[in-house]
């Protein structure tokens, strides 16, 4: 049976002004699967990102959302068709409280009382986000804040959830909770779509992953097959001999 990828890239080449970042970028993400994007600093990450936004323009190519092409579309109508991102360093509302951010999240949608139950859903997820609901934002640890910033994106029901670097800042345990409330939210049925340097961190909890050196990609498995592949061992895996 054809299966139509919740996102897909063909071939994109993306650019600032007249130098080119991405290079012949072809990737997909499957309904209900967790895929991460990974490589160093000045890889392309972000701007892989920025592209399915709509905030970089793609000069070759196409970037399809459930099988509709999206590049060349602005921001707001990528949004509207059911993206959702948790930004890199999260960009919380600091002044507002969590409740506020919460519904600064739902600014789309319409159906107050499904708005509601939705929060309180979310609750259960988060718990610590329901004894702060009348903080700011502001006071809020680092990883109340990413807590935050995923259950505001969430509040929209997206089709595909966008994280970019969701490790970022935070100290170790943190970053065990951290992706371990990633793969609850995958469980439960929201595709995602994660940017990330940690890599072993995220090959554990993801179901595929490629791999960006210079704006190219230049592996692309399953999580198992890149944790034990050669080139991920020396690259990005501190050389950690595979025990699967």
């Amino acid at each position: 049976m054809n299966k139509t990828p919740i996102l897909e890239f063909k071939n994109v080449d993306t650019c600032y002004g007249s130098i080119q970042v991405l290079y012949n970028i072809n990737l997909t993400v499957d309904r209900g699967e967790l895929v991460c994007l990974l490589g160093g600093n000045a890889s392309g990450k972000s701007t892989t990102l920025k592209t399915i936004l709509g905030v970089c323009k793609v000069k070759n190519g196409s970037v399809t959302l459930k099988g509709e092409r999206i590049d060349g579309k602005p921001t707001k109508h990528i949004i509207g068709k059911g993206v959702a991102i948790v930004p890199e360093n999260r960009r919380i509302f600091p002044r507002m409280t969590v409740l506020e951010n919460l519904e600064m999240g739902a600014y789309l949608r319409s159906d107050t009382n499904q708005i509601r139950q939705d929060i309180e859903r979310l609750f259960e997820l988060f718990p610590r986000l329901k004894e702060r609901i009348n903080q700011y934002g502001m006071t809020l640890s680092g990883g109340e804040q990413q807590m935050l910033a995923m259950a505001r994106a969430l509040i929209s029901n997206p089709d595909i959830l966008l994280m970019d670097e969701p490790s970022m800042g935070l100290s170790p345990a943190l970053v065990d909770q951290q992706f371990e409330l990633i793969q609850q939210v995958n469980d439960q049925g929201t595709t995602i779509f994660m940017v990330e340097q940690n890599a072993n961190m995220a090959l554990s909890i993801a179901d595929r992953g490629y791999v960006l050196q210079t704006g190219a990609i230049v592996l692309a498995d399953t999580a198992a097959n890149l944790l034990c592949n050669e080139m991920m061992q020396e690259a990005y895996l501190g050389g950690e001999e595979c025990d699967l």
